[in-house]
């Protein structure tokens, strides 16, 4: 099957995914092994994100959209960042310990939940009488936007902590509760709109 660009850029994230789990979960030897772990994953999950932004790009610009493409993307991108909390949560060189680890626990299964809420919602809708496309909102681009934000900054900031005299990871705290809470609001603001598909009669 010959596939165009866009959907070439989609396989490349997915095949991306199991290359950043194992560098998000083995730490090489050596004093700066865990630092080298962490960015190597930062530069795997920051590439395949930048694959997520450009394969929509080209495909709506040049009438490339496809229904593989419309099936696979967001599965893509559901794979990746599932894939990131799974290793925020799993490895050692993530905030392992403490107040931080549980808010990466809470915010992942937050977006774990809206992820399957929102495709449960959108596999309704598509098979309603009157199927509807349900688009993109800006509140779910901001939530994309901030996830991958949030994701390398996980990863980078404990880099940096080990070149700054405190130990808080400020930008990790902020760009989770910025995270969580734009997943929130998307999610809700998905199910508000679509909500009429709902029918517990049917």
């Amino acid at each position: 099957m010959k596939m165009n660009l866009p959907n070439k850029l989609t396989i490349i994230r997915i095949l991306m995914v199991p290359l950043f789990i194992f560098f998000g979960l083995f730490t090489f030897p050596g004093p700066w092994g865990a630092n080298l772990s962490r960015l190597l994953s930062a530069v795997i999950f920051g590439a395949a994100a930048v694959t997520d932004f450009a394969d929509g790009k080209i495909a709506r610009k040049y009438n490339l959209i496809t229904d593989f493409g419309k099936f696979m993307d967001p599965l893509a991108d559901k794979f990746l960042v599932f894939s990131a909390i799974l290793v925020f949560v799993s490895s050692p060189m993530y905030h392992p310990t403490g107040a931080l680890h549980i808010a990466l626990v809470v915010s992942g299964a937050v977006v774990i939940f809206r992820e399957l809420a929102v495709t449960s919602l959108r596999l309704v809708v598509m098979s309603s009488p009157t199927p509807v496309v349900i688009a993109a909102s800006w509140y779910g681009k901001a939530k994309t936007f901030s996830q991958c934000i949030w994701a390398v900054v996980v990863m980078l900031e404990p880099i940096a902590l080990t070149y700054l005299p405190w130990q808080t990871p400020f930008l990790t705290w902020v760009m989770t509760v910025v995270m969580t809470v734009l997943t929130i609001f998307s999610g809700a603001d998905y199910i508000k709109s679509y909500w009429k598909y709902l029918d517990p009669n049917k």
